[in-house]
């Protein structure tokens, strides 16, 4: 099988493709026959060097794949030619830029038809992030008001959508021109952060979806309620900073996202109902990973982009 592999850290150029031979699923695991490999920011950061997450390279980058399933020796959970997708083995490697991945059966759920190879592997990886921090963290539910920063993102257009789907009034950052875009996933206020303060323009907020960090995440205290939460996907090791939040009577987490099948589930259920979609700016073919990580490096993007194998 196609590998794609890096032997050194840097730019998108140390992306190179290998012949390798076909991993062996161990009991309860199953091969998959990948067909679509969602994109991260996270990923370019690793191949970069900034984050040590996969150690010295060699390694292969990738978690997010939806396929069919190639091989299933010893596991009930599915079968030969079953439509899977999920994030598997995250934050351990999962060589998922490959054109076969093995992964334990409990970090894949089915493919629903409603959702085709390329959307459904855009989604764990911004999904379960969303899902977690806002259903399993800060319990939003119908009538609280949620403040998501960075809503024209991955993780943020997703954020939108969960958020909306429990009942909450939704009011997003975002630059002005991705006002529309944000509107149409269903935020029902945005704040243009290139024009306006969101720690002058909003009060009484039930919970903050923080995907941006840094100094976002440090003025975002000022916008709770008393017993307010804010949740963060990027600054969740910041114990002072969560000092600080509790200090002031309200609560801080941190969402580190790791595979979850009844989410995933959870996630189906919505996407079926016609209440999610991923939101899949380009596509590549598996040839042009590099052109990929490209874009990925150059950030603002709108939603994913997912290779093609």
């Amino acid at each position: 099988m196609r590998v794609i592999t890096q032997q050194k850290l840097g730019g998108p150029e140390v992306l190179t493709f290998v012949d390798a031979p076909q991993p062996r699923p161990l009991p309860t695991e199953v091969l998959v026959r990948v067909k679509a490999i969602g994109l991260n920011p996270l990923e370019a950061r690793l191949r970069a060097g900034e984050f040590p997450l996969l150690g010295e390279p060699p390694f292969v980058l990738g978690w997010d794949i939806s396929g069919v399933v190639d091989e299933a020796p010893r596991t009930w959970r599915f079968r030969p030619g079953d439509e899977v997708f999920g994030m598997p083995l995250f934050p351990r490697a999962a060589n998922a830029y490959a054109e076969f991945v093995s992964a334990p059966a409990l970090h894949l759920v089915r493919k629903p038809a409603s959702l085709s190879y390329v959307e459904a592997s855009a989604l764990p990886v911004v999904g379960l992030t969303a899902w977690q921090g806002l259903v399993d963290l800060a319990d939003v539910s119908e009538g609280d008001r949620v403040l998501i920063h960075g809503g024209g993102g991955g993780v943020g257009h997703v954020a939108i959508q969960i958020a909306k789907a429990l009942g909450a009034h939704v009011i997003t950052t975002a630059s002005g021109s991705k006002r529309e875009f944000v509107e149409e996933f269903g935020a029902d206020e945005v704040i243009d952060y290139t024009a306006v303060d969101f720690a002058e323009a909003v009060r009484d907020i039930d919970v903050v979806f923080d995907t941006l960090g840094g100094d976002t995440v440090e003025r975002s205290l000022g916008v709770l309620r008393p017993g307010g939460h804010l949740v963060t996907a990027v600054a969740e090791e910041d114990a002072e900073l969560a000092a600080r939040y509790e200090a002031a009577g309200v609560h801080f987490s941190g969402v580190a996202v790791d595979p979850d099948p009844v989410a995933l589930r959870g996630l189906v259920e919505l996407a079926e109902q016609g209440k999610l979609r991923v939101h899949v700016q380009e596509t590549f073919p598996f040839e042009r990973v590099a052109d990929a990580h490209r874009l990925l490096d150059g950030g603002h993007l709108r939603g994913k982009l997912v290779l093609t194998v």
